[in-house]
């Protein structure tokens, strides 16, 4: 979750020009590739690849964390299975496609469950890949339902948050290719460290298919756009992935608008039309498609310090469903399955 510099504006700027900004950073996002971007290169994960792309094609995708799994002072809960089981038969009727933070904790029951309730496809997350044994997990997880587990994404902006490097992608990446050559892998940042790091491209080479943060809450002219401005910035950002960064599938793993607090502009309604007009503007394709995110608020994220230090409000609200499940407002404009 990260800002790019280069297209910032300033949220107090006189309204005509904050319309010139809001034009200039599309205008900048649009500009010709100044790279060729890291191509792909088929391998034995080709079969669950293809059935990735038909899900993004086909399917909707969710980023999904149970809600029994809560995270203190670095300790994390265990989700049971069956409140799993409850936020997963919640999300069916809206979703066929799950993208998961961590098989740890109970998480690594997901895609087995997932497989029961119908849903065509997981993407399993690995908080840690230097955990040998989450990434046993994951790899479990796999074996037990193939055809539902279409890859797996490792770490969540671990070089953002400082987590981890470059190169610890890269041996997590070769690690798991010679366990499991048929299984498709990526990693998660946010889309201006895939642009602008030096190293990225030198790991970008090794995965099957892009997963990436997009977050236009974060730019400094978020709270004065309109919906329309928003969505743009995502489909802008991943446009130009394609060009600068990354040649196969991408899948934008985060973005969205939190319901609250209000006073940083965000309210149910902000959510509700942000998707709307994304939907308009991105249509899903095998190359380029967004997940929704996040599936249920989180109350406790507010305070948790990872990848950013400090208190966060806006993490508890990310939800399309509140903690105890119930649909929010934005579930209106998508249709059911």
């Amino acid at each position: 979750m990260t800002a790019l510099p280069k297209i910032a504006t300033n949220r107090h700027q006189h309204p005509a020009m904050r319309i010139i900004c809001l034009c200039l950073f599309s205008l900048l996002l649009a500009l010709p590739a100044v790279a060729a971007p890291v191509c792909a290169v088929p391998t034995e994960a080709a079969p669950a690849l293809e059935r990735l792309q038909s899900a993004m094609t086909e399917g909707r995708f969710i980023a999904y964390q149970p809600t029994d799994l809560k995270i203190w002072d670095g300790t994390p809960t265990r989700a049971s299975e069956a409140s799993i089981r409850k936020d997963l038969a919640a999300l069916r009727p809206w979703f066929d496609g799950l993208i998961t933070y961590g098989a740890h904790s109970g998480g690594e029951t997901i895609p087995a469950i997932a497989k029961e309730l119908g849903f065509r496809a997981v993407i399993i997350g690995v908080w840690n890949p230097a955990d040998e044994a989450e990434v046993a997990n994951a790899l479990a997880a796999w074996g037990a339902a193939p055809e539902t587990v279409v890859g797996v994404s490792l770490g969540n902006e671990m070089v953002f948050g400082r987590r981890g490097t470059w190169p610890d992608y890269a041996r997590a990446i070769e690690t798991i290719r010679k366990k499991a050559p048929g299984l498709p892998l990526t990693m998660t940042e946010p889309f201006a460290v895939f642009l602008d790091d030096p190293e990225a491209p030198s790991v970008l080479g090794m995965v099957d298919f892009l997963a990436v943060n997009i977050h236009p809450v974060f730019e400094p002219w978020f709270a004065e756009a309109p919906a329309f401005n928003r969505a743009e910035f995502v489909v802008k950002a991943g446009e130009r992935l394609a060009r600068e960064a990354f040649c196969g599938p991408i899948l934008v793993k985060e973005t969205g608008v939190p319901t609250a607090p209000a006073g940083e502009g965000f309210s149910p309604e902000a959510q509700k039309t942000f998707y709307t007009e994304l939907a308009r503007q991105l249509a899903p394709s095998r190359m380029l498609a967004f997940a929704y995110f996040a599936a249920f608020d989180a109350p406790w994220r507010a305070y948790d310090e990872t990848p950013v230090p400090g208190a966060h409000p806006e993490e508890a609200h990310w939800g399309l469903f509140t903690e105890s499940r119930a649909p929010k407002p934005v579930l209106e404009v998508i249709p059911p399955l």
